[in-house]
């Protein structure tokens, strides 16, 4: 737990406030991990192995006959050759031969199922179903035209054509799921693409020299002999290279290792990487969050003093001083903001206090209470708390005391200080709101309250007064002219900055004596055996 003299609060930047920031957002740091972990390993679940298997690939532009196509393609630069040549692999003439050779409109649908992991293969049937009831309106053969596209549009995104720079090669690519089949996609398609070349120099021959000239025929043999290759098996060098314009230079081989970066170091960097994004996250929303969560912050933004803060503590109605754990932080930290508040009325002689918030709900009224509890019991001084908060009075709900009688029948002159006022022993004493339908501000704005304050300053050595908030109402900029001095009750992590500096701004033009500030409702972050050594 912090507990770390918070009384004397330098302006710099600690380690310590960055710490804080992650012990502040663990949630945030803890949460960002799991998800980055749990979406990388469902990702790599749902990523089926692929494997890519490579020809390459010469444009020589040599060919059978003289012909402009040719002799335009050896002053064009070899860049654009290669991406002229690579939109000819994926061209319908070129991918449907493959297709039809390899079978692959006959592929089973779950295919992938042989290679993915079983989470993958329950998305495969998903992917499945939904194809069946897509296309189960249309015929057989229908089907078997909508299976042949697809196989042909599929084989397409799997090629990739990569130019080699400075160069007349380029490299042919084909994904596949297996890898002997990634190996016999490639050499097919790249002996489909030197067969559709060579078909072009054959009708270059035919037009010029007939169907029987000796040049034709030769061309036809070799193609015939090509189209028997179209097995994928591997052939000679002397076969492969040709008399094409393209050439295969060196021929697909079975890939031993998957493409993209293996499951396990993807997995290593998710793990490295997940805590910078949490802690990115982290100050992020410490940016933007604009409510006071350290004493720092309340001096350096409000420019006033700190005086003590109070833990937060489920059951904040209770009185602390009736904790049997003596030793705890809450009756430590009472004590010690007693010892302070007490020390500030001495030094300054100052016998009321007045306390209110920015915002309703901040706890203002416990604070009150423990305090005025604590401070007549430990400090033996006569105590008088006084709830002026005629919004919504609730101390005498905590000391379990009856508001039939109080400060707002003392204002409409309905009874006596001394009548209403209610002992809670020899040195604690409260005075209620009471029950009144007229309107607070006007109610604590007469010469009346100056009457009671005189009053309760006679009798009583410390007095405490519970007040309405500053944002919605007037009240405190009346009431605060008959104390000594002002209070102001901050929420941790519920009064923002810019609220609690704006409400202020009333009680400056009443040049009101603000004594310092409160942090209520505390979290203590780091953890003191961390704390102790940074």
């Amino acid at each position: 737990m912090e507990n770390y003299s918070e009384n004397q609060i330098q302006h710099t930047q600690t380690p310590r406030d960055y710490i804080r920031v992650f012990f502040r957002h663990k949630a945030v740091l803890i949460t960002c991990y799991i998800t980055v972990m749990a979406t990388v390993f469902i990702g790599l679940k749902l990523r089926t192995p692929v494997y890519e298997a490579q020809v390459k690939m010469l444009i020589s532009a040599e060919k059978q006959v003289e012909s402009p196509y040719y002799r335009d393609i050896m002053g064009v630069r070899s860049e654009q050759i290669a991406l002229t040549q690579s939109e000819i692999v994926k061209s319908s003439p070129v991918i449907e031969r493959v297709v039809k050779v390899l079978g692959l409109y006959n592929q089973p649908p779950d295919y992938e199922k042989k290679f993915c992991s079983p989470l993958k293969a329950k998305l495969v049937d998903y992917f499945i179903q939904k194809d069946k009831e897509k296309y189960g309106k249309y015929t057989e053969e229908q089907q078997k035209a909508i299976r042949y596209r697809l196989a042909i549009e599929r084989l397409k995104g799997n090629i990739n054509v990569e130019p080699i720079r400075d160069t007349n090669l380029f490299i042919i690519g084909v994904k596949e799921f297996s890898p002997m089949g990634a190996a016999i996609t490639a050499n097919v398609v790249s002996r489909s693409y030197v067969i559709f070349d060579l078909e072009q120099q054959l009708a270059e021959l035919q037009l010029k020299y007939g169907e029987k000239h000796l040049a034709v025929k030769q061309l036809q043999d070799k193609i015939t002999a090509m189209e028997k290759s179209l097995t994928g098996e591997p052939i000679s060098d002397l076969e492969a290279i040709g008399p094409a314009s393209v050439k295969i230079i060196e021929q697909a081989q079975v890939p031993l290792e998957p493409v993209g970066t293996s499951d396990i170091i993807t997995l290593i960097l998710a793990f490295i990487m997940a805590p910078f994004l949490g802690v990115m996250l982290a100050f992020v929303f410490e940016y933007m969050d604009q409510t006071f969560k350290s004493p720092r912050e309340i001096e350096n933004f409000l420019n006033m003093p700190f005086l003590g803060s109070i833990p937060k503590k489920k059951m904040s109605d209770k009185l602390v001083i009736n904790d049997p754990d003596k030793r705890s932080k809450y009756v430590k930290a009472y004590r010690n903001l007693s010892d302070q508040i007490y020390l500030l009325i001495k030094g300054k002689d100052l016998k009321s206090i007045l306390f209110t918030s920015a915002l309703m709900g901040e706890g203002t009224t416990a604070v009150i209470a423990n305090l005025g509890s604590y401070m007549s019991d430990k400090l033996d001084r006569k105590v008088l708390v006084i709830d002026a908060n005629f919004r919504a009075p609730v101390i005498h709900k905590m000391l379990k005391l009856s508001n039939s009688k109080g400060l707002s029948n003392i204002l409409e002159e309905k009874i006596s200080f001394a009548k209403a006022v209610q002992k809670i022993n020899d040195n604690f004493s409260v005075l209620t709101a009471g029950d009144s339908e007229l309107n607070p501000t006007t109610l604590l704005n007469t010469s009346d309250m100056a009457d009671v304050m005189k009053e309760a300053t006679k009798k009583y050595d410390i007095i405490l007064i519970d007040s309405a908030n500053l944002t919605g109402y007037q009240d405190v900029v009346v009431t605060a002219p008959y104390a000594d001095g002002v209070v102001l009750v901050v929420d941790e992590g519920k009064t923002r900055k810019q609220v609690a500096k704006a409400a202020l701004i009333s009680l400056e033009s009443k040049q009101v004596n603000m004594l310092g500030t409160i942090l209520n409702n505390r979290t203590y972050s780091i953890p003191k055996v961390i704390y102790d050594r940074i």
